[in-house]
């Protein structure tokens, strides 16, 4: 029987995707005590491993595809497949960026300043070839952590760290004078994998369905009840994916009408359906929108 090895990644990203296999219909079981969690599809077996390996794992076989961030696919200069982008976080629309961060009180505006300095990062060898080919000659040593704290202790002149508000970077006393590069979710493939066919439309159904249950996010699904005469009224306030689904009531002179909105928009909308003269109006969360 085929299967798919497919790499979940480990620490901040595995909630999340496990919640966004489960809304795209795969179910996913951790066991604290192993790395290979059960899923739901006999075709599919599944691993656990850090997002800063997987891209190499992928590439040398041991995983045919999994999840990872493009700044560690960069950081391994991984030869793999990048099937798709999956931008999502619950907690912030904010992508998330690599910076150049120096002492708040610091003279250096600019990447040239900090020729012969020391740099502290966990992105190693991206920041190197960063500096290198912007001819400017730095010492660049790895950080297991708390990196903000390398240069408030001067261990460091400057970090290379990743932030998506800067908030943290600033409260530790730093200011960001220089991004680096803009990283979000990649789903990535071993070459060989996905030119095998099976693997490639299991692996692209996965990439289908994710990006279906990613979109729906922030999007809700509206119904109400409409009186004919009222439709044109609501139909012009009402936006939608494509156009609203009209549908008459039996034996009546009212609509059914349905459609998709982003939930953002809803807690204003609502309001403004019921003035023009919509009833029994439904909000409903979505799963998925392909």
């Amino acid at each position: 029987m085929n299967k798919l090895k497919f790499g979940i990644p480990k620490g901040s990203l595995q909630e999340a995707t496990i919640n966004l296999f489960k809304k795209s219909g795969w179910r996913i079981s951790v066991n604290s005590r192993s790395y290979f969690p059960d899923i739901n599809d006999d075709s599919m077996s599944c691993a656990i491993c850090r997002a800063q390996e997987m891209s190499r794992y992928v590439e040398n076989g041991t995983i045919d595809a999994g999840l990872t961030g493009k700044d560690w696919i960069e950081e391994n200069q991984s030869d793999v497949v990048v099937v798709d982008n999956l931008i999502y976080s619950k907690a912030s629309q904010n992508s998330a960026r690599w910076v150049l961060a120096v002492p708040a009180d610091s003279d250096i505006t600019r990447l040239e300043q900090l020729e012969g300095k020391k740099i502290a990062t966990e992105l190693v060898h991206f920041t190197k070839r960063y500096f290198e080919q912007h001819n400017i000659h730095v010492e660049v040593e790895f950080s297991w952590g708390a990196t903000e704290a390398k240069v408030v202790s001067g261990l460091a002149d400057a970090i290379v760290e990743v932030t998506e508000t800067g908030s943290t970077i600033k409260a530790h006393g730093l200011k960001i004078i220089h991004e680096l590069m803009e990283s979000n979710t990649q789903l990535i493939a071993n070459r060989q994998s996905y030119e095998d066919s099976w693997k490639r439309s299991k692996i692209e159904q996965i990439a289908l369905l994710l990006k279906g249950a990613l979109r729906a996010e922030n999007l809700v699904g509206l119904k109400m009840n409409v009186p004919v005469k009222k439709m044109d009224s609501v139909i012009q306030i009402l936006p939608s994916l494509n156009a609203p689904t009209v549908a008459g009531l039996y034996n009546s002179s009212w609509i059914s009408v349905e459609t998709v909105v982003n939930s953002a928009v809803v807690r204003d909308l609502i309001p403004q359906l019921i003035k023009a003269g919509a009833e029994g109006i439904i909000e409903y969360a979505l799963n998925k929108v392909i």
